[in-house]
């Protein structure tokens, strides 16, 4: 089992070496350029995307493989995703991690024999985005702690404003006292001002690594105030407020999807249970499902849509607002 695991991870690894080198060369070929990330509606051309005190991370310790990483145009965007996740990972080896989890999942799914070819690759190539899942859960669970915290900033933001702060030391005042994971992020802006970094560019930067409405909607007030004028203060206070109800409204709204989602989770599972009491009240009903060239496929079509109907209950009761 290990030495065929040890086999299938090496040509998986050669395949995908060769299918990288070979598009990038294609596309050389057509002259075609990279495609350059979608930019935000906010940023300006002369805006620097990355942030000032962040060093480019190194793509991978493997030196061939961080080189065919970086002739490929999925690794920016891998980056970014590991920078809004907060993880201290390498693209390298969370691409390796996901072909090592397709690798294994391969050659598990190789000792069934009831399971067509084209099913082990869809299964394998499925199981490879475990990774990937991680980190968008992880993602999603900071992105909803920073959402909470940020109208409390806000306000202690306008507080420390009033009470005769200047913006720089406002700023830095809460990023001191804002706790983790909003609390960071805070501070490393709060750095890049110190350091002489224009305000402007340090927001733009945090917006950056932060892609979320809220973030938006604070740089977007204290741009306008530095240009325009006025009761920045004032403006952030109000802002906080919308920002809860908006929080609140998309409390309720979660609550009332709560029902289909659990719906979904039930449906899901309720194959499974019924396929294992069956088992263990008739198994001749069952292994024929097996043995049978139309069982076969009719297994191997059920478990599919299972597994798609799950999403697709997932995606709607996905509920955006």
């Amino acid at each position: 089992m290990a030495g065929l695991a040890l086999l299938v991870f090496l040509a998986i690894f050669t395949l995908a070496a060769i299918a990288v080198l070979l598009t990038r060369f294609l596309m050389d070929r057509m002259g075609a350029d990279a495609a350059d990330d979608v930019r935000p509606i906010w940023k300006t051309d002369d805006e620097d995307e990355e942030s000032y005190l962040l060093r480019q991370a190194e793509v991978s310790s493997i030196s061939p493989w961080a080189w065919m990483l970086r002739r490929f145009n999925l690794v920016d965007r891998l980056n970014k995703q590991l920078v809004a996740a907060d993880l201290n990972w390498s693209v390298g080896r969370v691409s390796l991690a996901m072909l090592l989890c397709g690798t294994v999942a391969l050659a598990a799914l190789l000792q069934v024999s009831w399971l067509p070819f084209w099913a082990d690759l869809l299964f394998a190539g499925l199981a490879s985005q475990i990774p990937y899942f991680y980190i968008s859960h992880h993602t999603e669970k900071r992105r909803r702690q920073i959402e909470e915290q940020f109208p409390d900033a806000l306000d202690s933001l306008a507080r420390a404003m009033r009470a005769g702060y200047a913006f720089g030391g406002a700023f830095d005042n809460v990023a001191e006292q804002t706790p983790s994971p909003l609390g960071k992020e805070l501070k490393q802006t709060a750095a890049e001002g110190a350091l002489g970094v224009p305000w402007d560019q340090a927001l733009g930067a945090m917006m950056t690594r932060l892609p979320l409405q809220e973030v938006c909607v604070f740089v977007a007030a204290v741009r306008m105030q530095s240009k325009s004028g006025g009761n920045l203060s004032e403006v952030l206070e109000k802002l906080a407020e919308n920002m809860r109800e908006s929080a609140a409204l998309a409390g309720e709204v979660r609550a009332i999807s709560a029902q289909g989602r659990f719906a979904g989770y039930i449906l899901t599972a309720l194959p499974v249970a019924i396929g294992g009491i069956l088992y263990l009240v008739s198994p001749d009903l069952i292994k024929v499902l097996v043995t049978d060239p139309t069982g076969k496929m009719l297994l191997t079509g059920s478990i599919l849509g299972v597994v798609a109907a799950h999403f697709v209950i997932r995606k709607l009761v996905d509920i955006k607002l």
